[in-house]
This record gives structure tokens, C-alpha cells and sequence, in this order.
């Protein structure tokens, strides 16, 4: 099992599991890989440091022959392994992956706690707005010209962006 390290055109960054290099390369040209926060099948590969788990296999004399400063390298190198997109985007790794989830926990949150009236969105807000029905949580679609009305109407509105993401659970 390969774990790579992925990167879409909008600076997403995330990881994908794939069975091989070849089965990366084979779903990439098919258009199966997207990314999970904005669907953009514009998708690279990032540069990632192996790890390698050879701590019970270790030979106690050849640690002890180790200079401190390779241990060092080693040490930091380990340390900073999921930390090396950062150099590689300009992008701070850890900052915008802690960004991608608190986005993805707040729009999780939004829709387990909002009632989906689809298309009747307008009509739904237009109503409860003008007391014709109890006021509730919702989300929905309308068009833009419609959401405009609405502002204009004083009924507060907002975009919701509702990646693929969102819509089910993340392994």
C-alpha cells in the first residue's frame, strides 16, 4: 500500500492510499482522483520523506558507533516528515490541514443541524420570515438573482460551499 501525499490546483492538500504507483497513475488518468475539500481532479503527487520502522531491528553496537549528528538528522528528519509539504507549496502544512478539518467540522456541523428544503429554499426563508411558518434551521438551493431578492427582502442569507467531502465519511 502506497500512502502519497496529494496536492490539488486550489493548494488543497491530502493524502491518498493507492494500491501501487501504477494504480495512482491508472485512476489519475481516469479522472478518479479528486480532491476531497473542492472535487478539482487537477491533482499532483508531492514529494514525501519515507519512513522506515527499524526500530526493534536495530543492532545496539551500530547506535552506539552513530555520531550524535546523524542521530540528530535522523531524529529531525522523522519529526518533520509530515511537515515537508510546507517547504514544497509555501504553504504551511499544518496550518491548512488544521484549516481543511475545522472547515470540513463546521460544514458537518451545518448540516446535521439544518433541515435540507432543496429547491424550496426561497419560499421556505419568504415564509418563515414573514411568520406564515415557525422559524427553523435550513439550507437549500436558489439562484442568485433569488438570494439577492431575499437580501433585499431583509430574510439573511449566506452561500454554502458543500464540497464532496462533507457528504460522507472520510477514511
Amino acid at each position: 500500500m502506497k500512502v502519497l501525499n496529494l496536492q490539488c490546483s486550489h493548494q488543497h492538500v491530502f493524502e491518498g492510499w493507492f494500491a501501487s504507483e501504477d494504480d495512482f497513475q491508472g485512476q489519475l488518468s481516469r479522472g478518479l482522483v479528486e480532491c476531497p475539500l473542492c472535487a478539482d481532479k487537477s491533482v499532483q503527487k508531492l514529494p514525501s520523506a519515507p519512513r522506515l520502522n527499524l526500530g526493534g531491528r536495530q543492532d545496539p553496537d551500530a547506535s552506539a558507533k552513530q555520531s550524535p549528528s546523524s542521530s540528530t538528522a535522523v531524529n529531525a528528519q522523522e519529526s518533520t516528515a509530515g511537515r515537508n509539504v510546507a517547504a514544497v507549496t509555501g504553504v504551511p502544512a499544518g496550518a491548512s490541514q488544521a484549516q481543511q478539518a475545522a472547515f470540513l467540522q463546521a460544514l458537518r456541523h451545518v448540516l446535521a443541524n439544518t433541515e435540507d428544503v432543496g429547491t424550496r429554499f426561497a419560499d421556505e426563508a419568504r415564509r418563515m420570515h414573514y411568520g406564515e411558518q415557525e422559524a427553523r434551521s435550513i439550507r437549500g438551493q436558489t439562484s442568485v438573482r433569488e438570494a439577492v431578492e431575499l437580501l433585499e427582502e431583509g430574510i439573511e442569507v449566506m452561500p454554502l460551499p458543500l464540497p464532496a467531502a462533507v457528504k460522507e465519511t472520510l477514511q
